[in-house]
């Protein structure tokens, strides 16, 4: 098996909300089907986002204290950006934009810098950069 390309598929409560909520973050509507089916893209990346299908929901409950283990549903993502510049710039945003924080920037032991997002349906984003060699 060779495999080309991934997409991952997120089974959300409202497609038009998701749209909103990917474009806050820099993604743009690549295309809906009419059908409860679509995708956001940035840049070479796509998700492609089920209306009640496809998956499960974690919920927009209030993050645990270890989040890290969550149980409830949603899938788990990672997004990997340039720089750890990058990475505290787009926490920033998503501060600003009132979005669910669970994990602010923090300098990981496997050598990146990452915070968390996470959905109104549950899932959960790991936005992270590689750190520079010392």
């Amino acid at each position: 098996m060779n495999v080309q390309h991934v997409t991952p598929i997120l089974n959300v409560s409202s497609l038009e909300a998701s749209f909103t909520w990917f474009e806050k973050l820099g993604w743009a509507k690549a295309w809906d089907f009419g059908d409860g089916f679509g995708a956001v893209r940035n840049g070479e990346c796509e998700i492609f986002l089920c209306e009640h299908g496809q998956g499960s929901r974690g919920g927009p409950v209030p993050p645990p204290d270890d989040h890290w283990r969550d149980q409830r549903g949603g899938a788990w993502m990672s997004w990997f950006l340039s720089s750890p510049a990058e990475v505290d710039a787009a926490h920033a945003l998503a501060v600003k934009l009132g979005l669910v924080v669970p994990w602010p920037p923090t300098d990981m032991p496997w050598n990146m810098r990452e915070f968390h997002i996470r959905h109104p349906d549950g899932h959960t984003f790991r936005v992270g950069a590689g750190l520079e060699e010392e």
